[in-house]
């Protein structure tokens, strides 16, 4: 069905803006001079940023945030429906409602929009109006395809090509998770957690990886290939990671990258070194050696997400020192193992990882940090029923390289409860693999907890999708009062 999104002036409407998939378009809609408004139950940094534009923002998800939609008869609002066939009805201001996966039918905003008659859309009707719109490079990928795509938006705003950029994540070099540039070129994080993947027919795809993270919606893999797949045939150009097994064994990249020089990838990767303050590697395409990449960035995840950036960037026809120049001074996005703090010699880091590939390659990052006999403790929550019970013991066995371990209840994303699994039983299941576990119950506990005990020069690290990274703030500035009572 064709995409019926409506640029050329009419409203946009967002129930939910303040989600970081729903903010970005909002963001680009308004910096395009478009009409915008939208509704949140909880105001954050990011619904601030959005009103400083000028974007009207109701705090509550009721009928009556649309009544100023409300078409006019003779200058006075009346309670019409769209079909009433009356002369001056300004059927032209009815917003654009735009919803995520998040807003159910039972949403008092979204039946009043249904009742008024406005055009409803997913918000991935309007990022796939425009990818259409401009030549876009949207990258996909269970994993990593936030830093992905953040790389790409950088890598093209330090070469001067001045893209449009839609991420995941808050990136500091455009002060958000959105930009608009005044180019054609337009890089997009797209996600398949709701299928929506298949929307989307960019000039580029990138595909980073292919794994289950989502069987609140997949009933298994084969279904999320299949999703895959469907955005594959769309993309003009696929990049593909071949250190993927599901990527190298069901795809056909057009262009691919690895790791490892002998799996004969276009572009790979030698005389790699991962070291505490970055990594570097020699980079070959297709046989010649490019030039050495240095990343500030830690590990072999973001080495290879940095590959995917190489290939696009190539593509596009950059020179690979504009390209390394571009990636080495990348300082990644927010959540993304990012430094928080330091405190009595702790060290405070945050990360979004909460699936146990994530986990697992988040912790190896930390250990490459770690000095000599410094403590890494991993603190998580988990994030969703549905995940924590398909991934249960893949999540016990994902801690090793923490020397300790400290769980928080589920974190439910609106999923119910239904008493099959929780936090402490997970606790229960990492303490078989782990020998230094503890279980608090809720994030004031938590707080409690490592205020207690955390030890100076522990290495604290924060894990989880959720509202755990809520406790650092705190936690610092309750530990910073003790060191000052203390001094």
């Amino acid at each position: 069905m064709k995409n019926s999104v409506d640029f050329s002036g009419r409203p946009f409407h967002f129930i939910g803006i303040g989600g970081i998939g729903m903010s970005a378009l909002a963001y680009v809609l308004a910096k395009r001079q478009l009409p915008v408004s939208g509704s949140d139950l909880r105001p954050n940094h990011i619904t601030c940023k959005l009103e400083s534009i000028g974007i009207h923002i109701f705090a509550k998800q009721e009928a009556s945030n649309l009544e100023f939609f409300r078409p006019t008869v003779n200058g006075n609002q009346e309670v019409l429906s769209a079909e009433d066939e009356v002369p001056n009805l300004k059927l032209a201001q009815l917003p654009q409602v735009i919803c995520s996966t998040a807003i159910n039918t039972n949403n008092l905003e979204y039946k009043a929009a249904l009742e008024l008659g406005c055009p409803i859309f997913h918000r991935s009707d309007v990022l796939a109006a425009l990818i259409a719109q401009y030549y876009s490079i949207a990258v996909a990928g269970t994993h990593g395809k936030t830093t992905t795509s953040s790389m790409i938006g950088y890598m093209l705003l330090q070469a001067g090509l001045d893209p449009t950029i839609l991420v995941g994540g808050e990136v500091n070099a455009w002060e958000g998770n959105a930009r608009l540039g005044q180019s054609r070129y337009l890089v997009a994080e797209v996600d398949e957690s709701d299928g929506s993947l298949v929307k989307h027919a960019p000039e580029i795809g990138a595909i980073t990886n292919i794994e289950l993270d989502h069987p609140d919606h997949y009933n298994n893999l084969e279904e999320v290939v299949q999703i895959f797949q469907t955005f594959a045939e769309g993309c003009k150009t696929l990049v593909g990671s071949i250190d993927c097994a599901t990527v190298r064994d069901r795809f056909q990249p057009t262009i691919s990258y690895s790791l490892y020089q002998d799996t004969g990838a276009d572009y790979t990767v030698t005389n790699t070194d991962y070291r505490a303050d970055g990594t570097t590697a020699l980079v070959w395409e297709r046989g010649k050696a490019l030039g050495v990449l240095k990343l500030r960035l830690l590990s072999r995840h973001n080495l290879s997400n940095a590959l995917a950036a190489v290939a696009v960037g190539r593509l596009l026809g950059l020179e690979f020192g504009e390209i390394a120049k571009g990636l080495a001074a990348f300082e990644g996005a927010r959540r993304r193992f990012e430094f928080r703090g330091e405190v009595d010699g702790i060290t405070f880091i945050d990360d979004y990882a909460h699936h146990p590939s994530e986990i697992r390659a988040t912790l190896a990052a930390a250990r490459l940090q770690a000095r000599p006999g410094q403590r890494i403790v991993a603190i998580f929550q988990p994030h969703r029923y549905s995940r924590t019970q398909a991934f249960f013991e893949e999540f016990a066995q994902s801690f090793t390289n923490a020397d300790a371990v400290i769980l928080t209840d589920i974190y439910s994303a609106g999923e119910a409860n239904l008493g099959q699994v929780s936090g402490e039983q997970l606790a229960q299941e990492v303490a078989k693999h782990h020998p230094q576990v503890n279980y608090q119950a809720n994030l004031a506990l938590m707080c409690d907890f490592l205020q207690e005990n955390l030890r100076p020069g522990d290495l604290a690290l924060f894990l989880g999708a959720g509202n755990l990274n809520q406790v650092i703030p705190e936690l610092i500035a309750r530990l910073r009062q003790l060191a000052t009572a203390t001094s």
